[in-house]
């Protein structure tokens, strides 16, 4: 199996907010053959979240893989809720930066 940067592979990667103690990472594939790859490779787990972004599993609270819109979505704890002393990301726009890293099947 070829593996592409997931840039190559993608339309969107992107965070947000899910409220002030989440964070919802969002990744939109360019076609249904790209989501099925990854998908099937299993490249977005709990565990594997939780590895790439330095928290425990536990905080990783979903990893869906959503086929209609080819797209995956990853809900996390967020590290300090948004708008805390000292929390830098309030909206929590710049959370993705670790997603782009990654390589997927091409």
């Amino acid at each position: 199996m070829t593996m592409v940067p997931i840039t190559t592979a993608v339309h969107v990667i992107r965070s947000k907010n899910a409220g002030p103690y989440e964070l919802t990472l969002d990744i939109i594939f360019k076609t249904q053959e790209g989501f099925e790859a990854t998908r099937d490779a299993k490249i977005f787990t709990p565990q594997s979240m939780a590895t790439l972004y330095g928290i425990p599993e536990s905080d990783i609270l979903k990893v869906i893989h959503y086929e209609p819109a080819r797209a995956i979505k990853i809900t996390l704890k967020r590290i300090m809720t948004s708008g805390a002393f000292g929390e830098t990301d309030v909206y929590g726009a710049q959370q993705h930066a670790p997603l782009l890293q990654l390589m997927v099947p091409g």
